[in-house]
């Protein structure tokens, strides 16, 4: 009767300890899905802002419609790659996806900034000051969202790495999350803008 008792409580004792690490991946999973929405948060503003940049460049740079192209081409590649990663951010693929579409978009608004350069009546256009400031200010949001949401990102891979976890963490489910990495080094660089 008293082994039944002793078997009871440990198999008492490991379902406790099951339940409570199941709980502790799912909070950490969830930081680090709600990480990612701030950085979505911040992508759509920025995505928002560029047609109205364009829009406003358009009648200064009619002879760069190559470079405007771009950058909406650009834009609406960047636009589909954050959807796919927003539905699932623990998606590595999708992740790729997305840096690799940031990495494009980036080039193209870069590429836009020298061009703006050249015609000093866009420079000195109001609009295009203040879209341009908004953009620069998005952009150090993005950097913020991108940081919490790799450090949400360590600490979650780190509990489900950490023994015992990592014995229990793949048949519960819990897959590794990637990190927001910058790969290209022209995406290390923020976009220059001047006034």
């Amino acid at each position: 009767m008293s082994g039944w008792i002793v078997v009871l409580i440990v198999v008492a004792v490991l379902a406790v300890f099951v339940i409570g690490l199941y709980n502790k991946l799912v909070t950490m999973r969830n930081r680090f899905k709600n990480a990612f929405a701030q950085i979505d948060v911040q992508l759509k503003r920025r995505y928002d802002l560029i047609p109205n940049l364009v829009e406003t460049a358009k009648g200064f740079l009619k002879h760069e419609r190559e470079t405007l192209e771009a950058v909406i081409q650009a834009r609406n590649q960047a636009v589909g790659a954050n959807r796919a990663a927003a539905g699932n951010p623990a998606d590595a693929q999708a992740l790729q996806g997305l840096m690799g579409a940031e990495g494009a978009l980036q080039g193209a608004l870069g590429r836009l900034m020298v061009v703006v350069e050249r015609y000093p009546d866009l420079k000195g256009n109001q609009q295009m000051s203040q879209l341009m400031e908004e953009l620069t200010s998005t952009e150090n949001k993005v950097g913020f969202a991108r940081q919490s949401y790799n450090d949400a990102v360590m600490a979650y891979n780190i509990a489900r790495e950490r023994f015992p976890a990592v014995v229990l963490a793949g048949a519960l489910g819990f897959q590794p999350a990637a990190l927001f990495e910058i790969v290209a080094a022209a995406e290390r660089e923020a976009p220059k803008v001047t006034f």
